[in-house]
């Protein structure tokens, strides 16, 4: 089961990705990366004229309450197990219930960062063949250019832990 308990290993202990991770790494920051430019798209029209938040802004919203605090957590090398999540809702639960008009605005923004953050990391996890999970490629970026060994984290969600075990084996 997954977990979001921080548990980074020793650097060189996991796989390093082949070819099928990479492509997988670099299809999943490539939809994030349209993600992103459909939510930059809707910018300057959040709201539809029925005052509807759009459907677009809409569509991200679950599946980042999913990913916030495995991007937080290992992206950032903390333990602070599900309080991004609880967090995030709490914050955007209290924006609809004490200012509703700036809701869509809130939510767009932290999209952005989240979806943003995301597909970069699985851009650079791709393009440099990070191991793990690709919100550490960020760390392993700065490990190879400083010298500094950074520690890894496997994937804990999606397939790119059972893709380089795979890979691995081969």
């Amino acid at each position: 089961m997954a977990t979001t308990d921080l548990k980074l290993d020793e650097p060189g202990t996991l796989p390093k990705p082949g070819p099928v991770g990479r492509v997988t790494r670099l299809a999943l920051g490539l939809l994030c990366v349209w993600y992103v430019s459909e939510l930059l798209g809707v910018q300057s029209d959040l709201v539809d004229r029925q005052g509807d938040i759009r459907e677009t802004i809409w569509n991200g919203i679950l599946p980042g309450l999913f990913l916030i605090s495995y991007i937080v957590n290992i992206g950032f090398s903390r333990t602070w197990k599900k309080w991004p999540v609880l967090i995030s809702a709490a914050t955007l639960l209290a924006i609809a219930v004490l200012a509703p008009d700036r809701l869509a605005r809130s939510i767009w923004v932290w999209e952005l960062y989240l979806y943003g953050h995301l597909g970069i990391s699985f851009l650079l996890a791709a393009l440099i063949g990070t191991p793990g999970c690709e919100m550490r490629a960020l760390h392993d970026l700065y490990s190879r250019i400083s010298g500094i060994p950074t520690k890894e984290h496997y994937c804990p969600v999606g397939p790119l832990n059972p893709i380089d075990q795979w890979e691995a084996r081969r």
